[in-house]
């Protein structure tokens, strides 16, 4: 019966432990969330630093301002937030000037120092032969020319002259019709006017058409296009597409 008894209190202590430590690992629990509540409370305070000013003053703030809520960003959070405001500014501020700056400064012409075959409206090689069955003698036309860019040549009775134009206006970049009935490239934006050879006769256009080499190849016929360095012949001057 003794043995019987101890036994029994035995168990009951067992008892007893087990629920004393469930206990204790249930007050462990609530100590570690209210620990990691506390960190997560002062990890986000730490985005506001009290004023340095002193306390009266700050009263003094608030009951004038009634604005003022004693708290203010921290000076790298600040810095942040200006970077963020200054960029997404400036991609607008730089696209709007990058296009005033382009349309400003007149279009710079030219290429590589090997001629370049021109293409037709889809990129395809021209030659002189194919050219003659749809043009006739002082027909203009635009073909792509060096860079890709429309580049005017200028038919005769057996071939092309030994020059092309590049059709940009330089006063604001764009493309200039050639009107036959006029004999002139007359740019329909502003009214520059250009003369048969690209010379600019009436503003606001400030330049003439940029010059272009062109040449025939012997072989194969093709109608290529280079760099014009030389003196412009229409005015005297040195090339102004040339950087």
């Amino acid at each position: 019966q003794n043995d019987n008894l101890a036994q029994a209190g035995l168990k009951n202590s067992c008892r007893r432990g087990l629920r004393s430590g469930a206990m204790a690992r249930k007050e462990s629990r609530r100590v570690i969330l209210a620990a990691a509540l506390l960190v997560a409370v002062c990890y986000a305070a730490s985005a506001f630093v009290a004023p340095r000013s002193n306390a009266r003053g700050a009263s003094v703030q608030m009951n004038g301002g009634g604005e003022y809520t004693g708290f203010v960003p921290d000076m790298q959070r600040r810095q942040f937030m200006n970077f963020i405001v200054i960029a997404t500014t400036a991609v607008p501020v730089l696209v709007l000037a990058g296009g005033y700056i382009y349309y400003i400064i007149p279009p710079a012409a030219g290429g590589g120092g090997g001629a370049t075959p021109v293409g037709d409206i889809d990129g395809n090689s021209i030659t002189v032969s194919s050219w003659l069955k749809t043009h006739k003698d002082n027909d203009r036309d635009l073909v792509q020319g060096l860079k890709g860019e429309p580049y005017y040549l200028i038919t005769t009775p057996d071939g092309v002259k030994n020059f092309g134009l590049l059709s940009v206006c330089t006063h604001l970049g764009c493309v200039v019709p050639w009107v036959r009935s006029a004999n002139k490239f007359c740019c329909p934006c502003h009214g520059s006017q250009y003369d048969e050879n690209g010379k600019v006769v009436r503003g606001p256009a400030p330049l003439s058409l940029a010059l272009s080499h062109t040449s025939v190849s012997p072989e194969d016929g093709k109608i290529s296009m280079s760099t014009w360095p030389e003196t412009d012949f229409r005015t005297n001057t040195p090339p102004w597409w040339i950087k």
